[in-house]
Order: structure tokens, then C-alpha cells, then sequence
């Protein structure tokens, strides 16, 4: 996207946005509950959301639904292991979790409403799902994002 020309940059993104509204919004509704729970709220800009801190429910880590993250921890910047690593497929280094999320952001502004439903049809939260897997890419290298990228 930087590759574009700066007028078009932001058009995108606002598209984006409204694009994913319709999965922020649960996203948003979660995030003032855990605000009154005692969590913190953050932008960040660079990964085009909204990040709730310190979410006292869930089973730990972080859930990204549309331009919201969920983040049952204190910052976006500790290290998870991927999806492959857990199950024991490969041997991976660790991934910054911020970048892990920010590649659901990016899936969800380009899928819109049809992100839940397509994530949800091919696996859920596992190793076999393509989204986690694009999510976990990206978080290692920066790129390939998108759930159906090729190499």
C-alpha cells in the first residue's frame, strides 16, 4: 500500500474501515465492556486499530475483530509462538503478536463482513486454517498477509 500514491493511500483505508465496520462494531461493544472490566484502550495508527489492553475474560493472547484487538495482555509487543510451532509441525522463532493481529486487521478491511464467516469455514482457531497461517507469515516476514497468497 505504500506503494501507492498518497491520496489513494487514504482512500483505501477509509474504505477499509467502512468495510470492516460491520465486524468492529461487536469488536467496539467488547471493548467498552472490558473498559468498565478495568482494561485500558490504545490507537495504533500504524496497524489500524483500536487495541484493547488487559481484557480480563478469554482464554489469553489477543482476538482481532475488525479495527478492534481484544488484548488480554499489556502491550502488542511480546512474543507467541506461531500456530505451526504450538502444534509441532516445525520449529519457528517467536513472533511479535502485534504483528500477528494487524494481519487479521488487513484480512478484515479487504473481506469485510464475509472475514467471520470464511475464517470460520476454513478452521476456526488452528493450525489448519489459512488465516492463521497468512496471519503467522506476515508476522515472520512482513509480507503475505491475505489468506490465499502464494509464494
Amino acid at each position: 500500500m505504500h506503494a501507492l500514491p498518497r491520496g489513494l493511500r487514504w482512500l483505501a483505508l477509509g474504505t477499509g474501515l467502512l468495510w470492516a465496520l460491520p465486524v468492529t462494531v461487536p469488536g467496539l461493544l467488547a471493548g467498552c465492556a472490558a473498559v468498565a472490566a478495568g482494561a485500558r484502550v490504545r490507537w495504533q495508527p500504524q496497524r489500524h486499530c483500536l487495541v484493547f489492553h488487559g481484557v480480563p475474560w478469554g482464554p489469553g493472547g489477543a482476538m482481532t475483530l475488525g479495527n478492534v484487538v481484544l488484548d488480554s495482555g499489556h502491550s502488542l509487543e511480546r512474543h507467541c509462538n506461531t500456530y505451526a510451532h504450538d502444534a509441532g509441525l516445525c520449529r519457528e522463532a517467536p513472533i511479535v503478536i502485534g504483528n500477528h493481529e494487524h494481519a487479521h486487521v488487513l484480512q478484515c478491511m479487504a473481506l469485510g463482513v464475509l472475514f467471520v464467516p470464511l475464517y470460520f469455514l476454513c478452521g476456526g482457531v488452528s493450525v489448519r486454517n489459512r488465516f492463521e497461517r497468512a496471519a503467522d507469515r506476515y508476522a515472520r516476514t512482513g509480507q503475505g498477509w491475505w489468506p490465499w497468497w502464494r509464494e
